[in-house]
């Protein structure tokens, strides 16, 4: 397995019997408590947060600086 795939599709998630059920690319198929679900959730949010950032600038063009004699 390749650890550094990216994948664009998001995956698919459920609720089934009160786990967490997360179906996604390369077979990832997991269940996770509630609980663990959540925290995953925020984690998830978190550092989609902090690489769109990070992409974002990355596109902007760096300024020259200008000679201060």
């Amino acid at each position: 397995m390749d650890k550094n795939e990216t994948y664009d599709e998001p995956s698919s998630v459920s609720a089934k019997d009160g786990d967490v059920h997360v179906d996604g690319p390369d077979a990832v198929d997991v269940a996770l408590t509630p609980e663990a679900a959540l925290e995953s959730g925020e984690r998830l949010i978190d550092q989609a947060a902090v690489a769109a950032g990070q992409r974002y600038f990355k596109e902007i063009p760096l300024r020259e600086q200008a000679d201060s004699d």
